[in-house]
């Protein structure tokens, strides 16, 4: 494995010890501009949190729920979309790296909204959940026991508490970087659970694995994924991205169920992430 390549890994699986190994007074300084730019919640009034036991990981979950604007004031029920690392999608004040600003863009638009559901990341647990497979040398792997939490605990919840579409059509699951990597695998292991999926810089490179996983399994037609990844992410990131779209193809999803975007000069950051979540929020929730 090459420098970059190991370097890339580490950040994916483990931002903030990247982040600390930043020459002392560096760290020191963007550490303070970090407190002072967030020093208040920017979350919207449509967003609430509550906790919930997750037997499967043997932890409670903090999880951050965005109500459409005329929930109250309506009787319609709303797509669904659970979106992974909760803490940097809503609120700058959690995010050491900037939030995505997604109930922002949401406040804005008028016409379809959807109910939006983030889970946060287990902190040094965030590369088990995040990981369908094992990395020889960062571990991980336990994505499935996290994705068995959402079907069988959170999103059970989730349908009962809200009024929601529940059916697979409806429901969404979109993240970035191993959040992308899971969400992509979740639509093709769970197609009786998840409908679409929102990949955003997917970190294929964590185990070749996922390539041989999709070669070996029956892709559903009616499946629909939205790829985005940045010109400058890593090496690998847009031909490993590319191999995916035309592996997709050829287990017989219809090319109008992929959207595959490269963004030229794009970094794996939020800043990437929150300016093409509206485009991929609009194309995910369409009939």
């Amino acid at each position: 494995m090459n420098g970059k390549r190991r370097l890339f890994i580490n950040l994916l699986s483990n931002p903030i010890s990247v982040f600390m190994k930043l020459p002392h007074i560096l760290y020191v300084f963007l550490f303070t501009v970090s407190n002072l730019c967030h020093s208040q919640s920017t979350a919207s009034s449509q967003v609430s949190t509550f906790s919930i036991n997750a037997p499967q990981l043997q932890v409670n979950k903090n999880i951050w729920v965005y109500l459409p604007k005329d929930y109250s004031q309506s009787n319609k029920n709303y797509p669904v979309i659970y979106m992974h690392d909760a803490q940097n999608l809503f609120d700058a004040e959690t995010s050491y790296v900037g939030e995505w600003q997604v109930d922002e863009y949401l406040d804005s638009i008028s016409g379809k909204q959807a109910i939006i559901i983030g889970i946060e990341h287990g902190n040094e647990k965030r590369v088990d959940e995040l990981t369908p497979y094992p990395n020889e040398k960062y571990g991980g792997g336990h994505g499935d026991t996290y994705l068995s939490f959402i079907i069988n605990t959170l999103k059970p919840h989730i349908d009962a508490t809200y009024r929601t579409l529940n059916d697979v059509k409806h429901t969404t699951i979109f993240g970035s970087s191993l959040g992308g990597l899971l969400s992509f695998y979740a639509v093709i292991k769970y197609p009786d659970t998840f409908g679409n999926a929102g990949v955003f810089s997917p970190s294929f490179l964590y185990s070749n694995r996922i390539f041989d996983f999709i070669s070996k399994t029956e892709v559903s037609p009616d499946s629909k994924f939205y790829f985005l990844s940045g010109s400058e992410e890593s090496e690998e990131m847009v031909p490993d991205q590319e191999k995916m779209v035309k592996l997709l193809l050829s287990k017989g999803v219809p090319k109008a169920h992929i959207k595959n975007i490269i963004i030229e000069g794009g970094k794996h950051n939020e800043t990437l992430w929150l300016q093409n979540f509206p485009e991929a929020f609009q194309w995910l929730i369409k009939n």
